[in-house]
């Protein structure tokens, strides 16, 4: 079976379980674009926020909805869509269900690239887009190029063990070189870059969020054309060869189509951690394994997920305002820790 016919509808079997997948996390996700906006330490009213009769100079509820929150709510729906996709792919591709959208060092690229920038005062912006998100791009793709050389040195598809282990490797070098900048750096780049690196929606423009929208496309095109793909391999590379999928050309397409995504959404976001992980799983819990309900699942559940996280951090906390990490880290291990409990009985 070649690999580029997953891209056909699916079968009459899947189509109401795909429907339901898609209408039940699709009205959770619509939810929590349109009401999270609203929440906040100011009460906003949407019939004023809307009231074009008003100068928008003069519509506070105005300014705060379109300004200070639908960019962030927008943001977040971008970035934990991304990192659920990516987790799921990484999961399906290495065959580990502990697998995350950091696992082959991306974040880490990511990071790097957007510490040198806060650490050396690069002030310089592209089309009106601050130098740290540009910098965790190019990050991100340096990480990507790393593993995707290593995928193509071999004969027969993609070792998952070289892979990890490659990850780990790569993950501790970035690492490494991220501390030792943090070191050379004065005090308010490091808390800058500190706070960053535990994930930060501070989004105050769209610019930013417009041009996140080019790669994720891409990525988005890429994971959704291997569906059942994904299913095959995720059963191992001999079992899918021998059903006809070319396994080192689907390996490539969702290593790329992952990475891509991730790289986006660190730039946008920061690393935030455990929603690949735990998306994934929670969605699988709901629809079963198969990934023509996975992916749509984690895509929408990813993005309401991290919308909620965000509007603890802006509502439960008083007057500080955590990184948006700190709640998915105390959210996710946890379930990371069960995941492991239970994968050990």
């Amino acid at each position: 079976m070649p690999a580029h016919v997953d891209a056909a509808l699916p079968p009459p079997t899947i189509r109401p379980r795909l429907a339901a997948t898609i209408a039940g996390f699709g009205v959770l996700a619509a939810a929590c674009c349109l009401l999270a906006p609203l929440v906040g330490s100011t009460s906003i009213s949407l019939g004023r926020a809307f009231d074009r009769t008003i100068p928008f100079a003069d519509n506070v509820d105005a300014q705060v909805f379109f300004v200070a929150r639908l960019p962030r709510v927008v943001a977040a729906a971008l970035v934990g869509s991304s990192m659920a996709l990516a987790g799921a792919v990484f999961q399906a591709l290495l065959r580990n269900p502990l697998a995350s959208p950091d696992t082959l060092g991306v974040s880490a690229g990511a990071t790097l690239g957007a510490m040198i920038v806060i650490a050396f005062h690069v002030d310089a912006s592209v089309f009106g887009i601050s130098a740290v998100p540009v910098a965790a791009f190019a990050g991100s793709a340096g990480a990507l190029a790393i593993v995707y050389a290593m995928s193509v040195a071999r004969r027969h598809g993609t070792s998952t063990t070289v892979l990890l282990l490659a990850g780990v490797a790569l993950s501790a070098l970035l690492g490494a070189a991220v501390r030792f900048i943090q070191i050379l750096a004065d005090f308010t780049d490091t808390f800058r870059s500190v706070r960053w690196m535990m994930g930060a929606l501070d989004v105050g423009s769209y610019n930013q969020v417009v041009a996140s929208l080019v790669p994720l496309a891409v990525a988005f095109t890429a994971i959704f054309s291997m569906t059942r793909v994904l299913d095959l391999i995720s059963l191992g590379s001999d079992a899918a060869a021998s059903r006809g999928v070319d396994v080192r050309r689907a390996e490539r397409i969702g290593l790329v189509g992952a990475s891509l995504a991730t790289g986006a959404a660190v730039s946008l976001g920061g690393p935030i951690p455990f929603v690949g992980i735990i998306v994934p799983h929670i969605v699988r819990l709901v629809v079963g394994a198969d990934h023509r309900l996975v992916l749509p699942g984690s895509a929408l559940f990813g993005a309401s997920f991290l919308i909620l996280c965000d509007l603890v951090t802006r509502t439960a906390f008083g007057p500080v305002e955590p990184p948006v990490g700190t709640v998915t880290a105390m959210i996710g291990g946890p379930f990371f820790l069960w995941l492991l409990f239970r994968r050990a009985l």
